[in-house]
């Protein structure tokens, strides 16, 4: 067995070029010795790819004609792979020197493992955003982060499953993806991981956190911080997924809670808040699944 098997380390661009520069000088600083990235411009308004190449003379740029959105872009990348391995970083993490061996040394050891990711700590900070999460609640359609604002001291420096991985920095077998398919472009934009998620555990494989390995996120450096495009989309997408995954029982109840509970608290909430951009996004959110009631195929 290899010790060091080929990896594909893949990144999207939207926007972001500055963000893009930082990342590549971390990943191109990583101990692991046999990798190449994959780099996705997704349509940007300013993309110099010539720049990128002077720096960095062995990467794969694919550059699309159109924005594809999360999946379409990572797909893109992944069709050109040829790696054993495949991890999917966004373009505004930063990367430890050595963050990668512990991650696929596991893999290697427990080929039941489908997906893993490291421990995820906002950039700047030793503060903890991302150390696994709960299982994803069927009749909220959401998880909750382990571990989210600690000050990281060690705590979480361990292996174990997770309820879904995290979809910043996340590392898959490419036989893994061969036999669940590729990332479901349906969603465009967020939850195209916990669909690929759900795909794996139905199939038998674990999901895993491992905090031994440590990546820093800038967090939502192509979309921003407060947009509503953010909130149309995690609106949109959270009640798709709910429909596309669940059985008709578990969708009912789940229309329940959606309906009596969270409406009325997230209208609450953004008036509260003067948010109305974001009140129109998330009734937008709403409003399509309810024009797209014969579900969209992929």
């Amino acid at each position: 067995m290899n010790e060091f098997p080929s990896v594909s380390i893949i990144t999207i661009n939207y926007n972001s070029f500055n963000d893009t520069l930082e990342f590549l000088e971390s990943v191109y600083n990583i101990t692991y010795p046999n990798f190449e990235v994959i780099l996705v411009d997704n349509n940007s308004e300013k993309f110099e790819g010539d720049l990128i190449r002077e720096k960095h003379p062995t990467i794969i740029i694919i550059e699309s004609s159109r924005n594809l959105g999360f999946a379409g872009a990572n797909n893109l990348a992944i069709k050109k792979s040829l790696s054993e391995y495949l991890v999917f970083l966004n373009n505004d993490t930063i990367v430890e020197k050595d963050f990668l061996e512990p991650l696929i040394q596991q893999l290697m050891i427990d080929p039941t493992i489908g997906m893993i990711s490291p421990k995820v700590k906002y950039y700047g900070t030793n503060t903890i955003q991302f150390a696994g999460t709960t299982k994803l609640d069927k009749f909220t359609g959401r998880a909750h982060r382990i571990g989210d604002f600690e000050e990281d001291v060690g705590q979480f420096d361990a292996l174990y499953e997770t309820g879904v991985i995290h979809g910043s920095a996340m590392v898959i077998p490419k036989r893994i993806i061969d036999e669940i398919g590729l990332m479901p472009e349906v969603y465009f934009l967020y939850y195209e991981e916990l669909e690929w998620c759900h795909r794996a555990v139905m199939k038998g494989y674990k999901l895993n956190y491992l905090g031994t390995s440590v990546v820093y996120d800038k967090v939502s450096g192509s979309i921003g911080k407060n947009n509503p495009l953010k909130t149309y989309y995690l609106t949109r997408n959270r009640i798709l997924y709910t429909r596309r995954n669940t059985s008709s029982l578990t969708k009912f109840m789940w229309l329940m809670y959606f309906t009596i509970i969270s409406i009325p608290k997230k209208s609450f909430f953004f008036v509260l808040k003067g948010e109305i951009d974001h009140l129109k996004a998330f009734v937008s959110g709403i409003l399509w699944n309810i024009k797209h009631f014969k579900l969209p195929m992929e």
